[in-house]
């Protein structure tokens, strides 16, 4: 039996994600970009859904509208402990996320471990997690000053108001170039672990059902390049686009 359903008669799923996340998701021109987003669209299409990809507001809204059966998807997140009872993970990743920590170039401290950043000043976002083992270190030893918008952190790091943040290596050096702050912000010269981005569904929603054929559709979308294809294709469009999203 096919799984694909008329158009005309497809029923309509809402997505939310990261709004300062590139190239996994982003809010350009009130729209929701990116890696994530594009997979979710290719994949619920072939499933006979339309997918409404919204920009609701911040990061942690987003996920609060999904664990609330409000909306139905988040395109991409981490799997961490304190979120997994809300929400129904894929098991196939969608992307992979290697952190880094970043400081200000200026900083003549050089660190070479996160031990070094105890009593520091962080910058997160109102709902980031950076894995369970980095949040619940930071909770324990660090200041933390929470933004609601990512060049927020960006502009207080490159100042000196906090003095260091979390971010995905790839996010980070496309979002310090684009705000032109690549010799002004630099990655400390310590490895952290790898996170992994999933796609995360609300319990409360009937699409849970299809989580096999999603994680075979994810697994497929990786073997074949597409994933690696699309990563390079939503960088590029994020270092060409002009401005920063306005989200209310």
């Amino acid at each position: 039996m096919s799984l694909q359903s008329p158009k005309s008669q497809a029923k309509e799923l809402i997505a939310c994600g990261h709004p300062y996340y590139p190239p996994v998701s982003w809010v350009q021109q009130q729209q929701l970009v990116g890696v994530a987003p594009a997979v979710v669209k290719l994949i619920f299409d072939e499933l006979g859904y339309q997918v409404r990809l919204d920009a609701v507001g911040n990061w942690k809204r987003c996920l609060s509208e999904v664990k609330t059966g409000h909306a139905d998807i988040v395109v991409a997140a981490y799997k961490i402990a304190s979120r997994e009872p809300d929400f129904d993970f894929s098991q196939q990743y969608i992307v992979d996320d290697p952190i880094g920590i970043y400081v200000n170039a200026n900083d003549s401290t050089i660190y070479h471990s996160l031990n070094e950043l105890k009593s520091k000043t962080v910058g997160l976002l109102f709902g980031d997690s950076f894995g369970d083992s980095l949040d619940k270190f930071i909770e324990k030893n660090n200041q933390i000053e929470y933004v609601s918008k990512g060049k927020q952190n960006l502009e207080k790091l490159a100042h000196g108001r906090i003095d260091f943040m979390p971010l995905g290596i790839i996010s980070g050096k496309l979002q310090t170039k684009k705000f032109g702050y690549s010799k002004k912000i630099i990655v400390a010269p310590f490895k952290l672990k790898t996170e992994y981005y999933y796609l995360a569904l609300s319990p409360q929603s009937e699409i849970s059902q299809h989580l096999p054929y999603i994680n075979q559709r994810l697994k497929e979308l990786h073997q074949s390049g597409k994933i690696e294809q699309l990563l390079n294709q939503y960088s590029n469009i994020y270092l060409e686009s002009s401005g920063e999203a306005v989200i209310p």
